[in-house]
């Protein structure tokens, strides 16, 4: 019998041992903008890799929409299991603040990237700013038309916050440096999250603009279905597409000269992020000037906004489409 009970005993000591071992572990849950795309798919395999590497738990969670209450019901699930830290991509800033301020009165960390507008996280990233990236794209839309018209702009959804912030940038450029040659059409649409909206918008604003030149498409299904619709028309080379897209999707497209080039960072990295950052959160560490974040390099965050802001931007073209498509972007 005291054979028994020690054998118990050691059973359940190692059992505990093992449940200690695994509450232990942190654990993240991010939730994007919407699943099953190749930007988030980049996104998924960058966060299991680092979750990997530093021994956290962390999953990303793409809703089946772009709807910002299907991203507050991702965001409700998590709370309610307990995780350490939930990372998020926003649709909606607004829309997303109280669940937010719910998980932190919960006690759990929060990590946002494209959201530098949100109140309830510890921190925001960014891996290009706002009006950087806008004034990149309509830069190079500028430099390709050759004949004075018109343009359209693309956002994922009228509120989805950097995408319009880009777009501001971009448009409040071009009425600056580029008025003689470009005239905004209309108002942004918002369909750059999904393919066949963007190739059934632009085959509707082309034939409504004889004089169009081009497409700024914030959101990286926007280059692509809007470069459909120019392929179909047989107007590549004639309207222009610049926009943030994943190579390994958008290279044909832009090898045969439908998509003129773009700019991104790595979403992968930008996944890898949100976990070393989480872990940083989880540990308790602070983060100041000149503090090193793997994949952000050395920063400067701002601690009144919770911004952190890097220029990592990666070119799209010709020359480096394949070698970005080869990385599994």
């Amino acid at each position: 019998m005291n054979k028994l009970s020690n054998s118990l005993a050691l059973a359940l000591g190692l059992v505990a041992t093992t449940a200690a071992t695994a509450q232990d572990t942190p654990t993240m849950g991010v939730v994007v903008k919407i699943g099953g795309i190749p930007w988030f798919n980049a996104m998924e395999e960058g966060i299991k890799e680092r979750a990997g590497e530093i021994g956290m738990e962390a999953e990303m969670i793409g809703p089946t929409s772009a709807d910002p209450a299907l991203q507050v019901r991702a965001i409700e699930d998590l709370i309610a299991r307990g995780v350490d830290v939930i990372g998020v991509v926003p649709n909606d800033e607004a829309a997303l603040e109280p669940v937010l301020q719910k998980a932190r009165d919960a006690g759990i960390k929060v990590v946002a990237h494209e959201g530098p507008g949100l109140q309830n996280v510890d921190w925001n990233f960014e891996l290009a700013s706002a009006d950087g990236f806008g004034e990149a794209h309509a830069r190079l839309l500028c430099e390709k038309v050759e004949e004075p018209g018109t343009y359209a702009v693309y956002v994922g959804s009228l509120t989805v916050p950097l995408h319009n912030a880009w777009a501001d940038a971009a448009i409040a450029w071009t009425e600056a440096n580029c008025a003689d040659k470009l005239t905004l059409v209309g108002e942004r649409y918002g369909v750059a999250e999904n393919v066949d909206d963007s190739r059934s918008t632009a085959l509707d604003v082309m034939a409504a603009n004889e004089d169009l030149r081009g497409f700024l498409a914030f959101g990286s299904q926007g280059p692509i279905g809007a470069g459909r619709a120019i392929e179909e028309r047989r107007l590549g080379g004639k309207v222009h597409v610049m926009g943030p897209f994943s190579p390994g999707q958008g290279r044909q497209l832009l090898k045969s000269g439908v998509i003129s080039g773009g700019y991104m960072w790595n979403p992968a990295e930008a996944g890898r992020v949100f976990v070393t950052m989480g872990q940083m959160l989880v540990d308790g560490e602070e983060i100041t000037d000149g503090t090193e974040i793997a994949g952000l390099g050395t920063v400067s965050p701002d601690l009144e906004t919770r911004n952190i802001i890097t220029d990592n931007l990666l070119e799209i073209n010709e020359d480096t489409v394949d070698e970005l498509a080869e990385k599994g972007l």
